[in-house]
């Protein structure tokens, strides 16, 4: 096997250009914002750890509710800098989703001997996915874990490369580079973790170099690089929260409770993969089988093609994963999208292959090639004109139900007041004040009595005199409660034409006597 070098070349920069056209495309059309709440969670942890130095939410209040502390601290560098704080995130975005192109497309240049059309195609497919596109303007951590998810198998890959001359300096060397990288994917999203121990378990079924010389000095490096990173960021939840993981983990946990108690497991895998499919992705699934089952059938000849499936166990656990502990399928499948790119990798990939193979015959010619032209219009389509447009209507809801709720609480409410919030991004970083959050991501006590009537007992103990939710986010999701007295709606009309509800704010009347 040949080793595929690192060095920046053309194809880079057009993968780079590409990127940051599509960024800025997408981001233009709606004139600035985030399409998800939690965007804002970001932003307000970066702020304050840049500002004040502190891993809090609410300043002076210490709390685990980030779960990207690398991503916090990247937006902590942007604050430090004075750079206006959108345009850092998606210049992040931007070079998250441009580096998965060049990833991808040299595991490509490592799957095929002597094309370099399907590589330029598979970085072409990267930069292009809608899901991608969409994750790298968010404001969100998700494309550069995409990215770690790449880099993590690609360093995998690398083992297979034949150097009878490495020392055992140079092989703990390679496993600390991979034990580095590791910990800062799970320093990126939790989950990067499951896939570090799915490579290194590869590593041990298939030994690669054939020698427990070789694989001993490349643990013991990886384990080292992993555990040097991510010691600091143990100890921290360990102190906030007591626990390894940060505070959102149980709080999510809850909130998806009734989806795990109501469905089966296996609706709940359906559930999961529909999203990340939908879109050109969905004309490489034949491609995806074909190529597992050639990895397969070389695998019998040789156990080394067996690190080429590493792609496809990714793709099965994360979703195995969350089926099983977080089933969240809304906003495009969000948590599942670090999938898509080695299920674009592998599919292009196996369609090239396909294509290759259907040669034999007119017919199947005909059949392949159609089905390798259609997945690039596909891409192309969802990734320049559809998922533009989703984006919009994303970022417009945020912007006219979270955001604006948030600048007129900060405009008409005392800042001393204690507010009782759901989603709290936005809140947190245009009306910054205390806040029990009624979703438990950073105030934990809320976490074991998720949506009873002991939320509304806290709440009064707390003397809470505001709540602002969406009418399925009030604990026992009644908006005719006579506690209940509204305040104030958005105008705003993308969340109700998109079949969801308005953000709402609410003076709680403790005696259930409200105002006239």
């Amino acid at each position: 096997m040949r080793f595929v070098r690192a060095n920046f070349g053309r194809r880079d920069a057009f993968y780079l250009v590409l990127a940051a056209l599509l960024v800025a495309f997408y981001t233009l059309t709606v004139g600035g914002g985030f399409p998800l709440d939690d965007s804002w969670i970001h932003q307000v942890y970066g702020r304050n750890l840049a500002h004040y130095g502190e891993w809090a939410f609410v300043h002076g209040q210490p709390s685990a509710a980030s779960t990207s502390p690398l991503y916090t601290i990247l937006l902590a560098l942007g604050y430090s800098l004075n750079i206006p704080y959108q345009l850092w995130a998606h210049l992040l975005g931007v070079l998250a989703l441009a580096c998965a192109g060049m990833i991808g497309a040299r595991m490509a240049d490592r799957l095929v001997d002597k094309d370099k059309t399907t590589p330029l195609f598979t970085g072409l497919a990267l930069v292009l996915a809608w899901h991608l596109i969409w994750a790298a303007a968010s404001g969100m951590e998700t494309m550069l874990f995409c990215t770690f998810t790449l880099v993590l198998i690609w360093l995998t890959w690398r083992e297979l490369d034949d150097v009878a001359s490495d020392t055992n300096y140079r092989l703990t060397t390679r496993g600390l580079i991979f034990g580095i990288v590791a910990a800062l994917a799970m320093l990126t999203r939790p989950e990067g973790i499951f896939l570090a121990g799915l490579c290194g378990m590869m590593m041990v079924i298939v030994n690669p170099r054939g020698t427990w010389r070789g694989a001993f000095f490349w643990s013991v490096g990886a384990a080292l690089g992993f555990a040097i990173f991510i010691t600091p960021y143990l100890l921290l939840n360990l102190q906030l929260t007591g626990g390894f993981l940060p505070a959102t983990a149980d709080a999510k946990y809850a909130q998806h409770l009734p989806i795990i108690q109501m469905t089966t497991y296996p609706q709940r895998l359906l559930l999961m993969f529909i999203p990340i499919i939908a879109g050109g992705q969905l004309l490489l699934l034949p491609g995806v089988i074909y190529f597992t089952i050639t990895m397969f059938q070389q695998s019998r000849q040789n156990r080394r093609a067996l690190f080429f499936l590493l792609p496809l166990l990714w793709i099965i656990g994360l979703i195995a994963l969350y089926a099983a502990r977080l089933p969240a399928s809304y906003q495009h499948g969000r948590y599942v999208i670090p999938a898509i790119p080695a299920l674009i990798v592998v599919g292009v990939v196996g369609t090239a292959q396909l294509t290759q193979h259907g040669r034999k015959s007119p017919l199947s010619r005909i059949l392949t090639r159609t089905l390798a032209f259609s997945a690039v219009l596909a891409f192309v389509y969802f990734g320049c004109i559809l998922g533009v447009t989703i984006y919009r209507q994303d970022v417009r809801i945020i912007n006219e139900e979270m955001v604006a709720s948030a600048e007129w609480m900060a405009a008409n409410i005392p800042p001393e007041e204690l507010l009782a919030v759901h989603d709290i991004g936005a809140v947190g970083y245009f009306a910054q004040r205390p806040i029990l959050d009624i979703a438990g991501l950073v105030s934990l006590e809320i976490v074991p009595i998720y949506d009873t009537e002991a939320v509304w007992d806290v709440m009064r103990e707390r003397d809470v005199r505001y709540l602002m939710a969406f009418p399925d986010q009030i604990p026992g999701v009644s908006t005719e409660d006579d506690r209940l007295c509204l305040l104030f709606e958005s105008n705003g009309r993308t969340a109700l034409n998109a079949g969801g509800g308005k953000m709402q704010i609410y003076r709680l009347a403790w005696d259930r006597l409200c105002p006239n």
